[in-house]
C-alpha cells in the first residue's frame, strides 16, 4: 500500500522534458530539480527531443537553442503546431535576437546561460501557475465571456473571437489579452503586466512582455476604426484602447 502511495505521489510530479545537448548540464538540472519537486527525463538532440515533447507525457519542455538534428527554434515551431505544450527556451547568446525569436514562435519564457539551477526552478513554478491558473478562474471569476467591440474572450474554454473569427493564440497571449480586457482604457505598467501574465517579477533589460505584446497586437489586427487596439505609453507601459463600454455576460 505504502509502494501505491509512492508511486501515485511521483506520477503526481510535474513531468519535465530536458532537451540539451550538454551532458553535465542535464544532470547538474536533474540533481537539482528534482529535489524540488519535479520527475526529469532528458533528451539530447532535437528529433529526439521533438517527438517525446509531442508524445503528450511531458507538463514542461526545458529546450536548448542550439540542438543537433534538429535545432531548437524549429522543435519550438512544430511543437506549436500541434500543442500549446510550454517551453522554456534556453540561449547561450548575449544578444536579443535568439529570445525574441523564441518568444514570436511561441516560447512561454527564455532563459539565457549561464543561469543559475534556482532562478530555471522559479520561472518553471511560474510558467506551471499560469498553466494551471484559468482552470481555476473559469470556475470562480464571472463573467466568463468577455466582449469588448468587436473582441469575443470566453475564460472557460479559453478562446478568442474577433467578428466571430477564432483567432489562434498563444497560452500567455491568451492571458495578456484577458488582463487587457480586464482593464480597458487603463494604462498598465510593464511590471503589472510582467507580475500579472507571467507570474514573476520583472527584472532589468526583460523585454519578453513587450514581445508578447507585438505578438497579440499583430494577431488582433487595428481597430474597427483603423486605429491601435493596444498603445504603448512610453516609460510607463501600455493601454488597451476603449472602443466603448466593454460588455459582459
Amino acid at each position: 500500500m505504502d509502494a501505491n502511495k509512492s508511486e501515485n505521489a511521483e506520477a503526481a510530479l510535474p513531468r519535465i522534458l530536458v532537451v540539451d545537448d550538454d551532458i553535465e548540464l542535464c544532470e547538474l538540472l536533474r540533481e537539482y530539480l528534482e529535489p524540488e519537486g519535479f520527475r526529469i527525463d532528458v533528451a539530447y538532440n532535437g528529433a529526439d527531443g521533438l517527438e517525446r515533447a509531442l508524445s503528450g507525457d511531458f507538463t514542461l519542455v526545458v529546450l536548448d537553442v542550439m540542438l543537433p538534428q534538429v535545432e531548437g527554434f524549429e522543435a519550438l515551431r512544430r511543437i506549436r503546431q500541434k500543442t500549446l505544450l510550454p517551453v522554456i527556451m534556453l540561449t547561450a547568446r548575449g544578444d536579443d535576437v535568439d529570445r525574441i525569436h523564441g518568444l514570436e514562435i511561441g516560447a512561454d519564457d527564455y532563459l539565457m546561460k549561464p543561469f543559475n539551477p534556482r532562478e530555471l526552478a522559479a520561472r518553471i513554478q511560474a510558467v506551471l501557475r499560469r498553466s494551471a491558473l484559468p482552470a481555476t478562474e473559469a470556475v470562480l471569476q464571472v463573467p466568463k465571456t468577455i466582449v469588448l467591440g468587436d473582441i469575443e474572450l470566453d475564460q472557460g474554454a479559453r478562446t478568442v473571437r474577433r467578428k466571430n473569427r477564432e483567432l489562434d493564440l498563444t497560452s500567455v497571449e491568451f492571458d495578456l489579452l484577458a488582463f487587457f480586457l480586464k482593464t480597458p482604457g487603463h494604462v498598465v505598467s510593464r511590471d503589472d503586466m510582467v507580475k500579472a501574465v507571467l507570474r514573476r517579477e520583472l527584472v532589468s533589460f526583460d523585454r519578453s512582455i513587450d514581445v508578447h505584446v507585438s505578438n497579440l497586437r499583430r494577431k488582433l489586427g487595428p481597430a474597427p476604426d483603423g486605429g491601435d487596439r493596444i498603445r504603448a505609453i512610453r516609460g510607463v507601459g501600455y493601454v488597451y484602447v476603449l472602443p466603448g463600454k466593454a460588455r459582459n455576460r
